[in-house]
């Protein structure tokens, strides 16, 4: 939390160039902000994975802006991560306000992660994107609806298929969902690779009832291509 703090003081008295660019005007100039909102299906997707929109590609000056944000608390880049966040929910919803409020379900962290980041990267973000979609004319509310219930094994360097084992049954549904299933539910996300978080959130979602029909991120691994 300390390193949080700091890291803000320092963004308000220091002027700080874009993570992407360095161009003074930062944190993050509109140029590395561009978006361009997709259907990004990861590879050999995960059974019951919804509908899967992100940002951009896990790559470049937004890369840097996602690895900032979280594991060097550079929390000012905060809002413009949720503006592109807020910008694809509403394009993968269409473009329009759909019936009642839209319910955006971050997926937790683990408490162990959010002490030593000193902040929950997204479950902010998806606070800081209903705000910006009610601007953009879409009601909507940020839920956290999931809790993790096991420890799991740290997802790097695993497979697909290991990951979902590793996942399953990791999440559960907490009491608040009935009190917010009035409108659709998006599951909210920083990354998607294989989906296999995405999947397992919405097998706890459905486990109670719920049916989450879209899952955004703000970025997406790149697909691979076959070999030749």
């Amino acid at each position: 939390m300390l390193c949080v703090m700091l890291n803000a003081f320092l963004d308000l008295v220091l002027p700080q160039g874009c993570v992407g660019c360095d161009d003074p005007c930062g944190p993050l100039c509109p140029g590395c902000a561009a978006v361009w909102p997709a259907r990004r299906t990861p590879d050999s997707p995960q059974r019951g994975l919804p509908e899967c929109w992100s940002a951009a590609d896990y790559a470049g000056p937004l890369r840097r802006a996602i690895l900032a944000y979280k594991e060097r608390a550079r929390t000012a880049l905060a809002a413009r991560l949720a503006e592109m966040l807020a910008f694809t929910a509403v394009t993968a919803l269409g473009g329009r306000p759909p019936p009642g409020r839209v319910v955006l379900v971050p997926i937790p962290s683990a408490r162990r992660a959010v002490r030593a980041r000193g902040h929950d990267p997204v479950a902010r973000l998806a606070a800081l994107a209903a705000h910006r979609m009610g601007a953009m004319g879409v009601c909507a509310v940020s839920r956290p609806m999931l809790a993790l219930c096991r420890r799991t094994a740290d997802q790097a360097g695993l497979s697909a298929t290991e990951r979902a084992a590793n996942l399953h049954t990791s999440l559960r549904a907490t009491s608040r969902l009935r009190v917010a299933s009035e409108g659709p539910l998006v599951l909210v996300d920083d990354i998607v690779t294989t989906g296999a978080t995405l999947a397992e959130a919405s097998r706890a979602l459905h486990a109670v009832g719920a049916d989450p029909r879209l899952a955004v991120t703000l970025a997406a691994t790149r697909r691979r291509r076959p070999s030749c």
